[in-house]
């Protein structure tokens, strides 16, 4: 799960998928395509939005991309086309290009949406997230049990 600084949106994505699947089968993790808060507890509002619907975030840790993570995860979404185009810049292999896809394309299959950064937004813009996230990871998690379990 990628977003801008691992602070909002892919740390949500991360919990909710993870909350899904079987731990001791999938390896799900969250970064960002800056290195702003390497090390940091996600948002306190992610954590929050988090926390009042059962998962606990607080334990995650902002990192940046790394050329690894291709070789190191066999699916890598992100949370936008700015995510999309700073991750596939990251490598000219056709195969590590492959694994990266706009998280809302697995529910929106043939349109292009964005997950919106809440950071600046309304005041339930984490809430908003949260929810397209929670859907849209209940389609991941089925489709990656049903292909890989």
């Amino acid at each position: 799960m990628v977003c801008l600084g691992n602070i909002c949106r892919s740390p949500i994505a991360e919990g909710l998928l993870a909350s899904k699947l079987p731990e001791n089968e999938f390896i799900v993790d969250s970064c960002g395509t800056g290195d702003w808060h390497i090390g940091s507890q996600p948002d306190l509002r992610s954590i929050a939005v988090c926390k009042k619907n059962g998962l606990d975030i607080s334990n995650q840790r902002c990192r940046q991309i790394t050329l690894s993570d291709f070789e190191n995860f066999d699916y890598i979404y992100v949370m936008d086309q700015s995510n999309y185009q700073n991750v596939i810049a990251l490598s000219n292999n056709e195969k590590h290009h492959s694994k990266v896809k706009l998280i809302l394309s697995e529910k929106y299959l043939d349109e292009i949406k964005e997950v919106p950064d809440p950071y600046f937004g309304m005041e339930n813009g984490f809430d908003i997230v949260y929810e397209m996230l929670d859907s849209t990871c209940e389609i991941i998690a089925n489709k990656l049990k049903s292909k890989h379990s």
